[in-house]
């Protein structure tokens, strides 16, 4: 089987086409994936947009930004008390 990656406009355009009726049967065969796939597509994208998916990504990129900013500044905290704990 081919190795395919799904931009989320393609998973869009593949949801809508089964809420517009075709089976998942013929979606599946046709962009060669499996059925477990396609519905674990629409577990996570159903009833999404492409705006939406594109903002999204957009707050998933900056919590991972602000994830490593929070991390970044616990280790200097850290590195700082444990340095003004130590006796001299």
């Amino acid at each position: 089987m081919r190795k395919h990656t799904f931009s989320e406009s393609q998973i869009v355009k593949a949801l809508k086409e089964n809420e517009g009726g075709r089976s998942v049967g013929d979606i599946s065969r046709e962009l060669g994936i499996d059925k477990s796939t396609f519905y674990y597509w629409r577990k996570k994208y159903g009833g999404m947009e492409s705006g939406e998916l594109k903002r999204l990504k957009e707050l998933e990129q900056e919590n991972q930004r602000l994830k490593q900013m929070y991390a970044d500044v616990s280790l200097d905290n850290k590195m700082l008390k444990d340095l003004l704990s130590k006796k001299f």
